[in-house]
């Protein structure tokens, strides 16, 4: 009998690299700045956008007690829905970024600061609260890559949308710098979450 060739190894599938930091601030920088062009040629008062409906201190006090409530309620949330199939969605979606060291942090940071001046500074005194959010909820998509119709997939885009409520009324009735700490502890305790979920598994 002739004689088999030896069998190959399976072709394993490319491992894409993670999202590095850079990329995060650069996003943040393009929203940041298309942000601005928004504000200062399709708005009338622009500069009110930046100083909101309280002072500086009143926001930084009322940001403080509600990322306090938000980074409870992030944290309680993964609690109460870890093995569902949404949680491991959003697990899978942001296990992508780069979140060793303190990137988690900056990540946060960048996300809030850019997302915040283009949504709830630029957007939503022309747009409102509620079409502001869906357009917030429609750029998430690729990242949580709503690929099929389904319960998770409902859980997770009514939470991108909820959050995004949350935070265009913490910008209009507190000011801008309160919706941008919320938003950073939300996405703070989200993704050291992830990171924890992520070691704990390759463990």
């Amino acid at each position: 009998m002739p004689s088999q060739p030896p069998s190959q190894p399976q072709a394993q599938p490319p491992v894409r690299p993670p999202i590095r930091l850079t990329a995060q601030v650069l996003t943040c920088v393009a929203f940041s700045l298309i942000a601005l062009v928004i504000i200062f040629v399709a708005q009338d008062a622009p500069l009110a956008v930046f100083t909101g409906p309280m002072g500086w201190g009143a926001q930084l006090l009322f940001g403080l007690a509600f990322s306090a409530l938000a980074a409870v309620g992030s944290y309680a949330g993964f609690r109460l829905t870890a093995q569902s199939e949404a949680t491991r969605n959003t697990i899978t979606a942001y296990g992508r970024l780069d979140l060793s060291g303190l990137n988690p942090l900056w990540i946060s940071l960048a996300a809030a600061i850019g997302e915040e001046l283009l949504f709830r500074a630029a957007l939503q005194p022309l747009l409102g609260v509620w079409m502001t959010s869906l357009i917030f909820l429609l750029t998430h998509t690729p990242v949580y890559q709503f690929r099929k119709l389904n319960r998770a997939t409902l859980v997770q885009a009514a939470g991108v949308f909820g959050a995004s409520v949350a935070l265009g009324f913490v910008y209009q009735y507190v000011g801008l710098l309160a919706a941008v700490m919320v938003h950073t502890a939300l996405d703070v305790v989200g993704l050291y979450v992830v990171r924890n979920v992520l070691r704990a598994g390759r463990g």
